[in-house]
Protein backbone atom coordinates (compact mmCIF):
# COMPACT_ATOMS: atom_id res chain seq x y z
CA UNK A 1 0.00 0.00 0.00
CA UNK A 2 1.25 3.72 -1.05
CA UNK A 3 1.90 6.51 1.06
CA UNK A 4 -0.73 8.34 -0.19
CA UNK A 5 -3.11 5.62 0.01
CA UNK A 6 -2.71 5.47 3.95
CA UNK A 7 -2.79 9.39 3.95
CA UNK A 8 -6.20 9.26 2.66
CA UNK A 9 -7.16 6.49 4.66
CA UNK A 10 -6.19 8.41 7.57
CA UNK A 11 -7.50 11.51 6.60
CA UNK A 12 -11.01 9.87 6.06
CA UNK A 13 -10.32 8.33 9.56
CA UNK A 14 -10.07 11.86 10.49
CA UNK A 15 -12.80 13.71 8.76
CA UNK A 16 -15.30 10.88 10.18
CA UNK A 17 -14.04 11.01 13.64
CA UNK A 18 -15.03 15.13 13.56
CA UNK A 19 -18.25 14.83 11.85
CA UNK A 20 -18.95 12.35 14.77
CA UNK A 21 -17.47 14.82 17.49
CA UNK A 22 -20.18 17.35 16.62
CA UNK A 23 -22.71 15.00 16.26
CA UNK A 24 -22.34 13.30 19.22
CA UNK A 25 -25.23 14.29 21.90
CA UNK A 26 -22.99 13.33 24.97
CA UNK A 27 -20.00 15.49 25.28
CA UNK A 28 -17.75 12.97 26.31
CA UNK A 29 -18.74 11.02 23.65
CA UNK A 30 -17.76 14.07 21.28
CA UNK A 31 -14.23 14.38 23.14
CA UNK A 32 -13.67 10.86 22.57
CA UNK A 33 -14.61 11.06 18.98
CA UNK A 34 -12.40 14.59 19.00
CA UNK A 35 -8.99 12.24 20.17
CA UNK A 36 -9.61 9.74 17.68
CA UNK A 37 -9.60 13.05 15.12
CA UNK A 38 -6.05 14.01 16.69
CA UNK A 39 -4.82 10.87 16.88
CA UNK A 40 -5.28 10.78 12.69
CA UNK A 41 -4.04 13.74 12.24
CA UNK A 42 -0.81 12.50 14.22
CA UNK A 43 -0.55 9.91 12.10
CA UNK A 44 -1.08 12.22 8.86
CA UNK A 45 1.92 13.72 10.74
CA UNK A 46 3.68 10.81 10.74
CA UNK A 47 3.40 10.16 7.13
CA UNK A 48 4.49 13.57 6.17
CA UNK A 49 7.66 12.81 8.03
CA UNK A 50 7.16 15.45 11.01
CA UNK A 51 7.74 12.74 13.78
CA UNK A 52 8.24 14.99 16.53
CA UNK A 53 5.34 16.90 15.49
CA UNK A 54 3.05 13.87 16.07
CA UNK A 55 4.30 12.96 19.24
CA UNK A 56 3.34 16.75 20.35
CA UNK A 57 0.19 16.07 18.65
CA UNK A 58 -0.45 13.13 20.71
CA UNK A 59 1.35 14.09 23.97
CA UNK A 60 -0.18 17.97 23.96
CA UNK A 61 -3.45 18.01 22.32
CA UNK A 62 -4.86 14.39 22.69
CA UNK A 63 -3.47 13.88 25.97
CA UNK A 64 -3.25 17.34 28.20
CA UNK A 65 -6.20 19.35 26.34
CA UNK A 66 -8.59 16.70 25.74
CA UNK A 67 -7.66 16.04 30.12
CA UNK A 68 -8.25 19.31 30.64
CA UNK A 69 -11.91 19.24 28.21
CA UNK A 70 -12.62 16.06 29.92
CA UNK A 71 -12.16 17.86 33.76
CA UNK A 72 -14.16 21.08 32.85
CA UNK A 73 -17.12 18.50 31.38
CA UNK A 74 -17.00 16.41 34.58
CA UNK A 75 -16.54 19.81 36.97
CA UNK A 76 -20.00 20.87 35.11
CA UNK A 77 -22.17 17.58 35.11
CA UNK A 78 -22.57 17.60 31.46
CA UNK A 79 -22.21 14.26 30.93
CA UNK A 80 -26.40 13.77 30.82
CA UNK A 81 -27.58 15.60 27.41
CA UNK A 82 -29.99 17.86 28.00
CA UNK A 83 -33.06 19.21 26.30
CA UNK A 84 -30.85 22.25 24.94
CA UNK A 85 -28.60 20.21 23.54
CA UNK A 86 -27.78 20.44 19.18
CA UNK A 87 -29.63 17.57 17.84
CA UNK A 88 -27.44 15.15 15.32
CA UNK A 89 -29.71 16.69 12.34
CA UNK A 90 -28.01 20.14 13.04
CA UNK A 91 -24.63 18.62 13.45
CA UNK A 92 -24.97 16.71 9.89
CA UNK A 93 -26.28 19.95 8.32
CA UNK A 94 -22.98 22.07 9.22
CA UNK A 95 -20.78 19.46 8.43
CA UNK A 96 -22.19 19.05 5.02
CA UNK A 97 -22.07 22.77 4.51
CA UNK A 98 -18.56 22.79 5.24
CA UNK A 99 -17.98 19.43 3.21
CA UNK A 100 -19.79 21.63 0.39
CA UNK A 101 -17.63 24.91 1.18
CA UNK A 102 -14.63 22.31 0.85
CA UNK A 103 -15.32 20.83 -2.20
CA UNK A 104 -16.14 24.48 -3.96
CA UNK A 105 -12.66 25.67 -3.12
CA UNK A 106 -11.46 22.44 -4.12
CA UNK A 107 -12.97 23.01 -7.52
CA UNK A 108 -12.16 26.75 -7.51
CA UNK A 109 -8.66 26.07 -6.72
CA UNK A 110 -8.35 22.96 -8.88
CA UNK A 111 -7.51 19.49 -8.00
CA UNK A 112 -6.91 18.37 -4.79
CA UNK A 113 -2.64 18.21 -4.64
CA UNK A 114 -1.12 14.87 -2.80
CA UNK A 115 0.86 15.79 0.32
CA UNK A 116 3.75 15.50 -1.65
CA UNK A 117 2.70 18.82 -3.43
CA UNK A 118 2.17 20.41 0.14
CA UNK A 119 5.02 20.01 1.25
CA UNK A 120 8.14 22.20 1.20
CA UNK A 121 10.40 22.03 -1.69
CA UNK A 122 13.08 19.67 -1.26
CA UNK A 123 15.83 20.17 1.31
CA UNK A 124 14.29 22.95 2.88
CA UNK A 125 12.74 21.48 6.67
CA UNK A 126 16.01 18.82 6.13
CA UNK A 127 18.32 21.55 5.97
CA UNK A 128 16.14 23.48 8.78
CA UNK A 129 16.30 20.22 11.10
CA UNK A 130 20.40 19.82 10.40
CA UNK A 131 21.10 23.68 11.35
CA UNK A 132 18.94 23.66 13.98
CA UNK A 133 17.84 20.58 15.39
CA UNK A 134 14.30 19.36 15.27
CA UNK A 135 13.09 20.79 18.10
CA UNK A 136 14.38 23.87 17.62
CA UNK A 137 13.04 24.47 13.90
CA UNK A 138 9.51 24.11 15.39
CA UNK A 139 9.82 26.09 18.88
CA UNK A 140 12.15 28.66 16.54
CA UNK A 141 8.99 29.88 14.74
CA UNK A 142 6.71 29.10 17.66
CA UNK A 143 8.27 31.46 20.24
CA UNK A 144 9.37 33.81 17.58
CA UNK A 145 7.02 34.70 15.06
CA UNK A 146 4.02 32.77 16.55
CA UNK A 147 4.50 34.03 20.50
CA UNK A 148 1.51 36.26 20.72
CA UNK A 149 -0.63 33.86 19.00
CA UNK A 150 0.73 30.64 21.20
CA UNK A 151 -0.04 32.70 24.34
CA UNK A 152 -3.44 34.09 23.73
CA UNK A 153 -4.59 30.69 22.85
CA UNK A 154 -2.98 29.80 26.48
CA UNK A 155 -4.46 32.69 28.10
CA UNK A 156 -8.15 31.27 26.49
CA UNK A 157 -7.92 27.87 27.56
CA UNK A 158 -7.30 29.17 31.54
CA UNK A 159 -10.00 31.69 31.10
CA UNK A 160 -11.94 28.50 30.00
CA UNK A 161 -11.14 26.41 33.06
CA UNK A 162 -11.95 29.46 35.25
CA UNK A 163 -15.18 29.98 33.69
CA UNK A 164 -16.04 26.63 33.88
CA UNK A 165 -15.00 26.26 37.62
CA UNK A 166 -17.23 29.29 38.51
CA UNK A 167 -19.86 28.47 36.94
CA UNK A 168 -20.03 24.86 39.04
CA UNK A 169 -19.08 27.05 42.42
CA UNK A 170 -22.33 28.60 41.44
CA UNK A 171 -24.12 25.40 42.06
CA UNK A 172 -22.82 24.24 44.89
Amino acid sequence: MSTLTVFWIFGVIAMLGGLLCITRRSPIGSALWLVVTLFALAAMFVLLDAQFLAALQVLVYAGAIMVLFLFVIMLLNLGRPGPSDIRGTMGIGVAIVLAGVLLFQLRVLGTAAPPEAIALPPGTMAALQQREGIIGSVAGPLFDAYLIPFEIASVLLLAAIVGAVVLAKKRL
